[in-house]
Order: structure tokens, then sequence, then C-alpha cells
């Protein structure tokens, strides 16, 4: 297996909704293009380290052909910039609370909005919004957002194909 040339973290709030679902979106475009990326997603909180996604985003990704079963989540730390080439927010909050965790400006540029890669996005409405407590179609979605934005991000990503 090739070395990952490129690395990737998605963060969300609990890490187990939307970044997990944008971690499993991105995994399969980034395989299916035959890139070398490394791709993993956290929190900016602590509620849930070590739990699964949350159920409503796994069955939204089933019904999509994703599998999210083995997702366990964590918390991002001040560390785990170094281990990433970009750190990828699903909203504002997210990216504001990224900054403010990272070490140096150096680590705080690393950090962008994800629905920036969309290019259907409007320019007032950027967030991923949470769909944590929601019915089936907050999950789908924030599922279709992920998407859109996860192939805008692909096309970007600084790596040959």
């Amino acid at each position: 297996m090739a070395v990952p040339a490129y690395r990737i973290c998605f963060v969300c709030l609990g890490n187990i909704c939307r970044s997990p679902m944008a971690a499993v979106v991105m995994r399969a475009l980034a395989a299916d293009a035959g890139m070398a990326v490394l791709i993993d997603s956290a929190g900016t909180g602590s509620w849930h380290i070590g739990g699964p996604a949350n159920p409503p985003a796994l069955t939204a990704l089933q019904r999509r052909g994703y599998d999210g079963s083995t997702h366990v989540a964590r918390q991002f730390g001040p560390g785990d910039f170094a281990s990433y080439d970009l750190v990828v927010g699903l909203d504002g909050h997210n990216v504001a609370d990224l900054r403010r965790l990272a070490p140096d400006e150096e680590q705080a540029a690393k950090v962008v909005l994800l629905r920036d890669f969309d290019p259907g996005a409007a320019a007032a409405d950027r967030d991923v919004p949470d769909p944590y407590g929601g019915r089936d179609h907050d999950f789908d979605h924030a599922l279709d957002l992920v998407t859109a934005a996860c192939h805008g991000l692909l096309d970007q990503l600084p790596i040959r194909r």
C-alpha cells in the first residue's frame, strides 16, 4: 500500500455525526480516485470520546452505501496539528475553536471550512448544520452537504492521482 501523500482530519463538535460522515465519504472518494490520502476525524469536545458514531449518522451513511461502523470518537488536541496537512472544520464555530487551539500561526493556517470547497454553497451559508438530535432528513441533508464539499476538496488536493 502506498504511503499517504496527504493527511486530512475532519473536525466537528462531538465527533459522532458530521466529521465521521465526512471522513467516510472522503475515504471512499480518495480510494475511488486512486489517491493515497490519510483521512481521520475528531471533535472539539470530549463528550463522546471512545464511543461509536451516532446511530442516525450511521444509518444515513448506510443508505448511501457507506460503512461507518468502525468509527471511534476522539477529541482533537493541540498536538494533533503536527499529524495533518489539513484540518477541516464542519462549521464556523469548529474553525474558530481549532484556530484558537492551534499552537502557532503556521498550524492555524491548516484550518479550513469544509463547505468552502463546495462550489454550490451560498456565500452566507457555509456551515454543515449539526444534525445531532434531529430526524433522518437532517442527517441526510448534512450528508448531502458533506458529500458535495468532499468532491470539491478532492478536486483541490495538491497530490497526483
